[in-house]
């Protein structure tokens, strides 16, 4: 009768111990995820804010790159428009009359 009261004591204890280890690998499992949940979502916010700053890189770059081609456009139109009918010419006064030599250029 002693025996196998300490028999079903160990067995009892046993099962206990068993179920204390199941339970802490679970815990563990479930500390190990919420660690990588957090570790991917730091590391997604990292990604997310790095490629914002790309972007914004990229569009100042973009935005930089048309003014420069709108002023080099509007200073190539200002020089077309002011060397296409070229007027060269001389003139003279004399005594009674004006006499004039005008050449035009059209380019």
């Amino acid at each position: 009768m002693v025996r196998r009261t300490l028999l079903h004591t160990a067995l009892r204890a046993w099962v206990i111990q068993c179920w204390w280890r199941s339970m802490q690998a679970k815990m563990l499992e479930q500390r190990r995820r919420l660690a990588l949940r957090l570790y991917t979502c730091q590391e997604w916010a990292v990604v997310k804010v790095q490629a914002q700053v790309r972007m914004w890189q990229a569009r100042r770059r973009f935005l930089q790159a048309r003014q420069a081609a709108c002023i080099i456009q509007s200073h190539w139109r200002w020089h077309t428009s002011q060397t296409r009918g070229l007027i060269r010419g001389r003139y003279e006064v004399k005594a009674s009359r004006l006499e004039l030599d005008i050449e035009i250029l059209l380019t």
